[in-house]
């Protein structure tokens, strides 16, 4: 089946836009948010309710699926997608992030990377050809370049030294990629300095790839330079897919879409959800606090989910605090639900040209707090 990716509506006073991408496994509304399910599964979350909740497309990593269960696990299943029984779309993460940063356990080399198995100690090697191998067996319908991911703070040579590595890989990358049941995506890298970034982007686009992924972003720059790297890159990307790798709150979510990002994952509603932060349409709340010890009230009033229209704060908090699995289980659908809800108004507001205005509102009502 062809991929295929068509703007569909564009803000006329941002670049905020919505898109169809077609795959194999089905089309995806962007902009649109990945659920992330590292190890082949999205934590606390069955796939049926995943369905549920209406999540187009999930992502899974390279790194952690070599490592467990292993290649000769789920080859016999042909893919990820009889493995997991998910038939949407799947992401995979080439596993780079991942390797280097466990510094104390790798060593980078032109050719690739060593490292050592944060489970067991084993030593592996991973190089872009070996990254794509896996992702080939996967089967996932979006694969991503394996690449060098630039740490923070780090100096304008260092981020240099690394991007210009990773474009080196990026073209290793392209050439072995052979499966036309998947497509590639380039990762544009260069730290928070725009020249590196405008390189890395020019040399991607002369490589080809179907899309392009901002990666290198909430590695602990501070959030300002996050936006400006955001915006000033969103400037020179072409018109193809464009994806922001591990971004991130509601708000930088909003940020990412006016400028003219389609795709986003990130941990932050799943790994909250864990530690009792939950989300609403009025900020943030922390479950775990006292004040909700009594509290009849949902999580939010607004929220159509099912956890708000049955639970209560005080049951949520209750079964938090006695650290009940299904305390877990809820939080966790809940917070998804609040993001792809996010990302169903922010494309709804697009399509109906009054972006500006639902952002701004949004921007009012949402106060980061707990």
């Amino acid at each position: 089946m062809q991929f295929t990716f068509t703007v569909t509506h564009k803000d006329t006073s941002s670049r905020a836009r919505c898109g169809i991408l077609t795959t194999p496994h089905g089309n995806i509304d962007t902009p649109v948010f990945m659920p992330v399910g590292t190890a082949g599964t999205v934590k606390a979350m069955p796939q049926e309710w995943l369905e549920r909740l209406g999540a187009q497309i999930i992502l899974s990593n390279t790194y952690h699926l070599y490592l467990r269960p292993g290649e000769e696990v789920i080859r016999p299943f042909g893919g990820l997608h009889r493995f997991m029984a998910w038939n949407r779309p799947i992401l995979t993460d080439s596993g780079g992030y991942q390797v280097l940063s466990h510094e104390a356990l790798r060593k980078i080399s032109e050719e690739g990377v060593h490292f050592h198995s944060h489970l067991d100690g084993s030593a592996h090697f991973f190089s872009p050809e070996r990254a794509i191998e896996i992702q080939q067996l996967l089967g996932a319908d979006i694969v991503m370049a394996f690449d060098d991911c630039t740490a923070y703070p780090v100096t304008m040579e260092q981020a240099a030294e690394s991007m210009r590595r990773s474009m080196r890989w990026a073209e290793r990358c392209r050439a072995v990629h052979c499966d036309d049941s998947q497509v590639l995506f380039g990762i544009v890298q260069g730290s928070v300095f725009p020249d590196l970034r405008k390189e890395s982007l020019e040399r991607l686009c002369e490589i080809g790839f179907f899309g392009l992924a901002l990666g290198g972003l909430s590695v602990g720059e501070p959030k300002l330079l996050t936006y400006e790297t955001i915006q000033k890159v969103s400037e020179w990307m072409p018109p193809g897919p464009r994806y922001v790798m591990g971004v991130g709150t509601p708000l930088d979510l909003v940020e990412c879409v006016r400028n003219g990002m389609d795709m986003f994952d990130c941990v932050l509603p799943t790994r909250n959800a864990r530690n009792g932060t939950l989300y609403t349409w009025n900020g943030k709340i922390s479950i775990k606090n006292a004040r909700y010890r009594k509290d009849e009230e949902p999580i939010d009033f607004e929220c159509t989910c099912l956890v708000c229209q049955r639970y209560s704060r005080a049951y949520l908090r209750h079964l938090y605090i006695a650290n009940e699995m299904v305390g877990s289980i809820l939080n966790t659908y809940h917070n998804l639900h609040f993001y792809l809800d996010l990302m169903a108004k922010v494309g709804e507001s697009i399509r109906l040209n009054s972006f500006p205005e639902w952002e701004r509102k949004f921007r009012a009502q949402y106060v980061v707090s707990e």
